[in-house]
């Protein structure tokens, strides 16, 4: 396996990568998106990293493998086409994958981010030796990768592992951006924690997170530090967060059995604050047999994840 390029698409950066046959980043970069400006704009500014990345590193089309991408949304991983990427406004129906290749002849494939992200914890991260393993990113929202029997699920129409769209309430749930109502992701992500911390502040209550927001914003980040510093209503917030989302994985790891649930994402980086009330949940309402064999652990690649990840495409 030779080098290849990793490239991770959101809505505010491209970050940019040259990794080894190891999964080691050689070489790596980030430009702004510029979604303001079009696709087409995005696309100029993606290809001229790639011309830079080869010239940084001495490298040339004959010397790079293969080329990934991984974007939030919908993706035709068949056919190289971003569907609909709604953090990105203008990405509909855009054949990036056919785009790169006319420009550098060189096999370039696509995917989902958290897909990616999964793919790469099962080459060289967390997952690695694993057969059967759920992978899940806590943040704006909550996704996940699937992967069973070594390979990386990807469904019928390209949309299997919409963990966060799993539903916890059949009536009168919370509503979900996804329009329904009830789904997993409507009460435990990002701003979730941020929405719970201002309701306690708005009832006139005091709280160290309150103090810590010196410009009045509070983040997942502030409580979390909050909870670190031994607040006891911080604290609650993330044992609220990880029974939710202990509820919802319980029926994943019912139904496919896993031997680890990998949990990254920025709302993750608080670790066993997230990762323990996760624990007792599955713990406790999970059948015995599958609870028992499953392992819950932090991530292993961190931001890395998706560029390693998406560098591995070529090989699915």
């Amino acid at each position: 396996m030779g080098k290849r390029i990793g490239i991770d698409v959101g809505g505010t950066n491209v970050k940019i990568a040259l990794v080894d046959e190891k999964g080691k980043i050689i070489y790596s970069n980030s430009v702004p998106t510029y979604a303001k400006m079009g696709f087409e704009y995005t696309v100029n500014n993606i290809k001229q990293s790639i011309r830079d990345l080869m010239k940084e590193t001495r490298t040339d089309e004959k010397s790079i493998e293969g080329i990934g991408f991984d974007f939030p949304g919908q993706i035709d991983y068949k056919n190289g086409i971003v569907k609909l990427a709604p953090n990105i406004p203008g990405w509909v129906d855009v054949p990036i994958a056919k785009m790169i290749e006319d420009e550098f002849h060189i096999k370039t494939r696509i995917d989902n981010d958290v897909r990616c992200a999964a793919l790469g914890e099962l080459k060289f991260g967390a997952g690695k030796g694993c057969e059967n393993f759920v992978c899940i990113t806590v943040g704006t929202g909550i996704g996940s990768g699937l992967v069973i029997n070594g390979k990386l699920v990807r469904g019928a129409s390209n949309a299997a592992g919409e963990i966060g769209h799993i539903k916890l309430k059949a009536k009168d749930g919370a509503i979900c951006g996804c329009g329904d109502t009830g789904c997993l992701e409507a009460y435990a992500s990002g701003p979730c924690i941020v929405a719970m911390a201002q309701d306690y502040i708005k009832g006139g209550k005091s709280a160290k997170f309150a103090e810590m927001a010196s410009d009045g914003e509070i983040t997942p980040y502030i409580v979390a530090k909050a909870a670190e510093a031994g607040d006891p209503v911080a604290k609650r917030i993330f044992e609220i967060m990880g029974e939710y989302i202990g509820l919802g994985l319980t029926s994943v790891i019912n139904l496919l059995n896993p031997e680890k649930v990998i949990v990254g994402g920025g709302v993750a980086e608080c670790g066993d604050l997230l990762l323990e009330p996760i624990r007792k949940t599955v713990k406790k309402r999970a059948m015995v047999v599958a609870g028992s064999a499953v392992e819950i652990v932090p991530a292993q690649l961190g931001n890395s994840a998706g560029v390693i990840g998406a560098s591995m495409l070529i090989d699915e």
